[in-house]
């Protein structure tokens, strides 16, 4: 019901809000950071050659990359965190996005694009960015659409249309959180995270979390700080391993329920319910079409239900259309991939209900760094 709201709620676009003669809130820098561990060189030069040409759209910007020790890149804009550097709580990602807070000393006039490192921004899209920046002046930290297209698409059937989901869910869920809420009811992302210098200063990056992101917003809400909507895409690529799907959606949902907040430890636990929903679809399959042990059911009930799965189908087809589609597929390529969407969904919720079997199993025990 949450995504219904958010898919029938206008979108709020920025083209009839902006225009010249709006004062301007001041941006001195922007960095575009694309984090990463390092030990993946093809996909860090892939992101920095689709950067680097960036920065002449505007004075402000600043294209860097941040790596841990003992991973540096010659000739780009490398800062690499070194080994000696600690931190309190912080472990992994999040401790060398400190490091980079303390090196760069950040100022109210700055402004922190998070990327990981094969996200890819285009110059479209870095123009929205500093539209947010300069007129979205109750806002001190945003985001926008990931979309899941950028490399490998289509590589793999069954990841590709379980990342279309996320798409679906940045377009109902998470527009209704920006667009009308400006808080992280429903949590934030790790990439495509903009963040202004006072927030991270407030908030530092000292968390200790599995999920860093959703523990920043948490705290950023709770200091005040609102968020907002980003018009713009930005492309990234979906797992290409059953082993690395697992992992990564384990480390969300148990980063998640580990938080302290009451949100995070709700939204968990829906996510839980998942198991025995996939259990009661499977057993009432049989039962609903043997005679002997079909029953009716109540119309209110098979209304909401009917709905629900409605929603949850279509988010998944809205999600791989707008991919398709901004891919620039073939339109009836596009088609057939919408009934290719509806049958194999049923094998990725599949997939997402045994990754939350397999955190509650086997929770991890430290940050998984899949291959991409």
């Amino acid at each position: 019901m949450i995504c219904l709201f958010g898919l029938a709620l206008p979108f709020r676009t920025p083209k009839f809000l902006y225009h010249d003669g709006l004062k301007k809130r001041r941006c001195d820098n922007f960095y575009i950071l694309t984090v990463t561990r390092g030990n993946n060189r093809e996909a860090v030069y892939r992101a920095w050659n689709a950067h680097k040409h960036l920065e002449r759209i505007h004075p402000s910007v600043r294209v860097h990359v941040l790596t841990d020790e003992p991973f540096f890149f010659e000739n780009i804009n490398c800062y690499t965190c070194p080994k000696a550097f600690s931190t309190a709580k912080s472990k992994y990602k999040a401790r060398a996005l400190e490091w980079y807070r303390q090196t760069m000393r950040y100022t109210e006039y700055d402004w922190i694009l998070h990327l990981d490192e094969e996200s890819v921004i285009d110059d479209e899209t870095v123009r929205r960015c500093l539209e947010f920046i300069w007129y979205e002046e109750d806002c001190h930290w945003g985001q926008g659409v990931i979309l899941y297209n950028q490399y490998k698409f289509w590589s793999n059937w069954i990841f590709t249309i379980a990342d279309s989901l996320r798409v679906g869910d940045d377009l109902s869920r998470f527009q209704l959180q920006y667009t009308y809420f400006k808080r992280p009811l429903f949590g934030a992302h790790g990439s495509f995270l903009m963040n202004n210098g006072l927030v991270e200063n407030a908030i530092t990056w000292d968390l200790g979390s599995l999920t860093e992101d959703y523990e920043f917003a948490v705290a950023a809400w709770k200091r005040g700080f609102k968020c907002g909507k980003i018009a713009g895409f930005i492309r990234e690529q979906s797992p290409q391993g059953y082993m690395d799907f697992l992992k990564q959606r384990r480390r969300w949902f148990i980063g998640i329920w580990r938080l302290k907040a009451f949100l995070p430890k709700l939204w968990a636990f829906f996510w839980t319910l998942g198991l025995p929903c996939l259990a009661g679809t499977i057993v009432s399959i049989p039962l609903g079409i043997i005679p002997a042990t079909a029953s009716p059911t109540p119309r209110w009930l098979g209304m909401c239900k009917d709905l629900t799965f409605c929603v949850f189908v279509y988010l998944y087809i809205l999600g791989m259309f707008i991919q398709d589609v901004d891919k620039g597929k073939f339109p009836l390529l596009v088609l057939i991939h919408i009934p290719m969407t509806f049958i194999i969904q049923f094998v990725t919720v599949t997939m997402e209900a045994l990754a939350v079997a397999y955190g509650l199993i086997f929770p991890p025990k430290g940050f998984d760094v899949i291959k991409k």
